[in-house]
């Protein structure tokens, strides 16, 4: 028995079909005459069913973009007979769209847009999926990643993101869906190296190498090792840096037991940058956007310090009863310093007078996390009257604690300018001098010296659940899924104040979850699906805002937290999958619906503060296209595109919000990648994504926005919609050698990817960027 999560797939899906289509395409390679006797095509054909699959065991062989079948054990079947939208991100179409952070990777994705944290960045990345925040519901080989950093995929197979309600695979959270990072795990199939090195615009440099050694037949070793750089695009010099490093073992000692351990590190540091901010007439609603000149400071930083080890035990313990058990601890050290920027007018007591400038400003806190998870899932097959039955019964434990905190930031520069602000006039710093130019050293402006200071806020959540999920086919065409979860967790948390005293909070509950869903194939390859599942978000479910409820903190009333109940949503789908040309091109369509009720909102005018804060209601509404595979042998194709509507439906915080739509929310996102294979040798592809207008604000509320003397209304915070394209090219000198040409952002659009509350931050997405990669396999 050979390695890992193929073994809880069926025969037909287990890494030795893998190495036999490898197998085969040396074979083919090494007679060149009976190739060309039988034709070209069958050749490229072999060729890119080794591109595609590698060593992957949810690859598609055939098609580069697109996966088979999930990472998630738990889902028993392939996607494409799946009753919900799940978009798989393959490592091929991620490598030809040339973005590597997953922030970036996943702005692309319909459905999803990126948001900013309170007070600027909050530590890493941050998703919004369907409406519903979603920065606490990443998960990596279907456990819980609970650090906000920063995340790459250079030792990514495959992501996937599920769209709706997700609370009975993940427990609490995951509203809108879920983004899990599927891994790379050694195999004892064969011995391969993949190596590459980029170079590009902006200093760009990036090494990784991949590498599967086959010690004997019952163990294997892999390592996935990363190095990167780059100026970011027309920025510089403010910066990313990567380095990375993921080691797996697999180990097994008898056919029916394979054990396997992994390490994952990462060290990601930036100097970053905060981008632009919204400067307008506030009384007609003309907010635009102002471009700055690059203000970030020389000491700014913003880092993730990632450490993570992973045990994962899988045990046939008859022909049709599969254990599996994962076991995780993980540490993460994330911090930042960095400077915000905002339009301004001087204050008259000023040297210079009132004159219009941009103030700078600092932002900053530091967060340590360790988790520790254990996941067990029986898995039971059976045949019933119309064929299949898989029967999941799980057990999952997580230990997550965090501290947060601050830096004690001495700026020894000398301030510029005095400007107003919430508490007055004071004395600051500026980037624009009163005759309109950028004042001199303006990196060094500041002078800061940094030291890490106290904690501000401890926060601890344990959870036990348990669940069970059923897979079973009433007929051949009609198939039945369906799942409950129950879950009890227990909370504290500890806020520590300028004096040193601490206050404490703490509570527990506990709250259910299902799903359901109906699939019937109604012709070969082509099925209808309706689905409804629930989720639970949590009082104090975030784990970096202590009690600004407006952001997932805990809500406080009274001293106390108050026994607030779950926010509930519910997601109710109707869709069809098309599993086309042989398989090869999957075409998925759906609406949808989620309600998100008992809504924890902060306490306002026309709050009853005897209450529990669950006040508030919104809906989203929408249509999802999505289209994943290969058209032809040489065509591939991946892309989406997502209609939607959101609208509070109810808050008694803030009454005015209702019939408004959710901040942090784009109506209407589509992307389109494609890659044509032109010759045996010449593959050419072209990506666009297209985002329309957002706005500004916090989770779970409508956008800030202003009343016009006839009543009307505008969002005051705006984010432009954006269209951006992006194309590639790739020479393959022979099986071992190809290179790939990479031109990012190809018009040089300015565009913006989220946008702070305030208007003070609009992140920028990254300007042109031409890159070559050299990859070289054996």
């Amino acid at each position: 028995m050979s390695n890992t999560r193929g073994e809880l797939r069926p025969l037909s899906l287990r890494r030795g079909g893998v190495a036999m289509a490898a197998g085969i395409v040396a074979s083919t390679i090494a007679m060149p005459a009976v190739a060309q006797d039988s034709g070209e095509i069958e050749l490229d054909t072999l060729r890119i069913e080794d591109r595609a699959a590698d060593v992957n065991p949810n690859a598609e062989p055939g098609a580069p973009y697109k996966a088979r079948t999930s990472g998630d054990m738990r889902l028993t079947r392939p996607i494409a007979e799946l009753p919900q939208v799940i978009t798989v991100l393959t490592e091929s179409q991620i490598d030809d769209s040339g973005y590597y952070d997953l922030a970036r990777i996943l702005d692309a994705q319909p459905g999803i847009t990126v948001g900013t944290g309170e007070n600027g960045n909050a530590f890493g990345d941050r998703y919004i999926i369907r409406g519903q925040e979603a920065r606490s519901d990443v998960f990596v080989d279907g456990l819980r990643d609970p650090g906000m950093t920063t995340r790459e995929s250079f030792a990514v197979d495959q992501i996937e993101i599920s769209k709706g309600p997700n609370s009975t695979f993940a427990g609490r959270g995951t509203a809108g869906g879920a983004v899990n990072l599927i891994t790379k795990q050694a195999t004892t199939d064969y011995d391969f190296t993949k190596a590459s090195i980029g170079l590009g615009e902006d200093r760009f440099v990036r090494a990784t190498l991949d590498a599967n050694f086959v010690v004997s037949d019952q163990l294997a070793v892999r390592a996935n090792v990363l190095y990167g750089y780059t100026k970011i695009p027309d920025r510089g010099p403010a910066d990313r840096d990567r380095k990375g490093l993921a080691v797996s073992a697999t180990y097994t000692p008898t056919d029916a037991i394979d054990l396997t351990v992994d390490y994952y590190g990462l060290r990601a540091e930036d100097n970053a940058d905060l981008g632009d901010y919204l400067s307008g007439d506030a009384g007609t609603g003309d907010r635009r956007p102002v471009r700055t000149p690059v203000y970030a400071q020389k000491q700014d930083f913003q880092k993730s310090d990632v450490d993570v080890f992973t045990g994962r035990l899988n045990w046939q313990l008859s022909d049709n009863i599969r254990l599996s058990n994962r076991i995780r601890y993980g540490m993460s050290d994330n911090g930042y310093v960095v400077t915000g920027a905002r339009g301004t007018t001087t204050d008259e007591s000023d040297p210079n007078g009132a004159y219009e400038t941009i103030s700078l400003s600092t932002h900053q806190g530091w967060q340590d996390v360790d988790y520790f998870a254990n996941q067990a899932n029986l898995h039971i097959e059976s045949e019933t009257g119309g064929g299949r039955n898989d029967l999941i019964v799980g057990v999952e434990y997580t230990d997550h604690k965090v501290r947060n905190g601050v830096y004690d930031i001495d700026n020894t520069g000398a301030t510029n300018c005095i400007v107003p602000g919430r508490r007055g006039t004071s004395a600051g710093y500026c980037a624009i001098t009163p005759d309109g130019e950028v004042v001199g050293g303006l990196r060094t402006l500041f002078g800061r010296e940094i030291t890490r200071g106290r904690f501000d806020q401890k926060w601890h959540m344990e959870t036990i659940s348990a669940y069970v999920m059923d897979t079973f086919d009433l007929t051949e065409a009609l198939t039945v899924f369906g799942g409950v979860r129950f879950d009890h967790f227990s909370f504290d948390l500890g806020l520590q104040g300028g004096d040193l005293s601490i206050r404490n909070y703490d509570y527990s509950d506990e709250f259910w979850n299902g799903h359901l869903g109906v699939t019937y194939e109604f012709a070969e390859g082509a099925m209808v699906y309706a689905s409804a599942a629930t989720s639970a978000d949590v009082n104090c479910g975030e784990s970096d805002v202590g009690t600004n409820s407006g952001y997932g903190g805990c809500l406080v009333i009274d001293e106390q937290i108050g026994g607030g109940k779950p926010e509930r949503s519910v997601n109710l789908e109707l869709g069809t999958k098309l599993n086309l040309f042989d398989e090869k091109f999957l075409l998925t369509a759906a609406v949808f619906q989620i309600t998100k009720d008992d809504v924890l909102e902060s306490v306002g005018s026309g709050y009853d503060p005897s209450g529990t804060g669950n006040s508030g209601k919104n809906r989203v509404r929408g249509f999802e296209l999505g289209l994943a595979g290969n058209i032809t042998q040489q065509w591939s194709v991946f892309g989406g595109i997502t209609v939607m509507d959101a609208e509070i439906l109810k808050s008694a915080s803030n009454p005015e919000n209702v019939g408004k739509t959710l901040s942090n929310f784009a109506d209407f996102q589509a992307q389109f990648q494609t890659r044509l294979q032109a010759t045996e040798q010449f593959a050419l592809g072209f990506a666009v994504k297209h985002k329309s207008k957002r706005y500004g604000g916090q989770p779970d509320t409508a956008p800030g926005f202003n009343t016009r003397d006839d009543g009307s209304y505008y969002y005051s915070q705006p984010v432009p919609a954006y269209t951006v394209g992006d194309i590639f090219a790739e020479y393959r000198f022979n099986r071992n050698i190809d290179f790939r040409l990479n031109v990012n952002n190809i018009t040089n659009e300015t565009y913006y990817l989220a946008g702070y509350r305030s208007g003070s931050f609009l992140y920028l997405g990254d300007a042109r960027q031409i890159v070559g990669t050299l990859n070289l396999r054996f």
